[in-house]
């Protein structure tokens, strides 16, 4: 499209359509409404650390809340509208921003990353992070010792027999907070506050309490008849005691919930240079720089595609999108060894 690309500080400018039909509409209203709140809103533009603690805090408020009143509607619905931007939010600060994919050894380390998502078995993928661990820039004792972690989480994996693909599915929630965490270095105390937060409600979602509150609430009865309760507990709970297997699919609908948090908002808001937060065209032009347009339209059209999909058939789009996305726990945790090995990357 003639001008649809533009350069304005080096980086790729909104096109002019989606700049007045949606960017600059929504920042002249979010310039409102910090102005209109400006004397509560200012600690948090300027102190990074109580803006991102804030937002995880607001986010464990959130999903609890959304997990106790309608958790089937929360585990159909949440990975169609956000799933595939998170997946985005994956391959752009785990290997683009960190400088990954200009490392040729660390491209082959992703080979049995991307089989997963063609169907390989769950335990293959650790093959993926033990190769991400030689091939990193570390000395030999380092690389002996993360081989070792990797293979004792891999043998514990492979213990759980048929449940190997439940039982990561779960891990991999937790597996991108302490991803998060390890961003970067951390001021003062704020996230242990947040963290302390995310796993007061974790066992609180394991509680008696809990399912007090949604047996009370009538909460599972509530939800698409193709994605029912039935089919929830089978996909996330199999062969587990009744009263556990709830109590999991609730940790799970939550847990699963800060996953999207956590590459959305947290890790792109802690990855910034500047500390201050950016407009919604600067986010933009960021985006548009760091991937390209080709990947965000791609990206875009994936996302309205999903949708429709649903729109006809929401348990067929919900499981093309779980196949789609099985790669990206492996990608989390081939990343988190490489940290493990180098420490914090140099950000581009």
């Amino acid at each position: 499209m003639r001008g649809a690309t533009h350069r304005a500080g080096g980086l790729a400018a909104p096109s002019p359509w989606l700049a007045a039909l949606l960017i600059a509409p929504a920042d002249r209203l979010r310039g409102r409404l910090l102005r209109s709140i400006a004397p509560l809103a200012k600690p948090f533009i300027r102190d990074r650390d109580l803006r991102v603690a804030a937002a995880l805090s607001g986010f464990v408020c959130t999903a609890l809340a959304a997990t106790l009143l309608a958790p089937l509607w929360v585990l159909a619905l949440g990975p169609i509208v956000w799933g595939i931007p998170h997946l985005l939010g994956d391959v752009r600060h785990l290997i683009v921003r960190s400088g990954y994919h200009t490392r040729p050894g660390l491209l082959f380390a992703a080979a049995p990353v991307v089989a997963t998502g063609l169907g390989a078995s769950v335990l293959l993928g650790f093959w993926g992070a033990a190769a991400a661990v030689v091939v990193a820039r570390a000395s030999p004792l380092r690389k002996l010792v993360g081989l070792a972690l990797v293979g004792a989480l891999a043998l514990a994996l492979r213990a759980t027999g048929g449940a190997a693909d439940v039982v990561f599915a779960h891990a991999h929630n937790f597996i991108a907070v302490a991803l998060w965490w390890a961003w970067r270095p951390r001021a003062g105390r704020w996230h242990w506050l947040a963290l302390a937060l995310y796993a007061g409600a974790c066992l609180l979602l394991l509680s008696d309490l809990a399912l007090a509150v949604i047996f009370r609430l009538d909460a599972l009865a509530l939800g698409p008849d193709a994605l029912g309760l039935s089919y929830q507990l089978a996909r996330l709970s199999p062969g587990v005691p009744a009263a556990l297997a709830v109590r999991l699919l609730l940790v799970f609908t939550f847990a699963q919930a800060i996953h999207y948090g956590v590459w959305l908002k947290l890790v792109p808001d802690d990855d910034r240079a500047r500390a201050t937060p950016p407009t919604f065209a600067a986010s933009y032009r960021a985006l548009r720089s760091d991937l390209g347009p080709v990947a965000v339209g791609v990206t875009a059209a994936l996302c309205v595609g999903l949708a429709i999909w649903a729109v006809f058939d929401l348990a067929a789009a919900s499981d093309g999108y779980f196949r789609m996305a099985r790669f990206h726990g492996h990608l989390e945790l081939s990343a988190a060894a490489v940290l493990l090995m180098e420490g914090r990357p140099r950000r581009r």
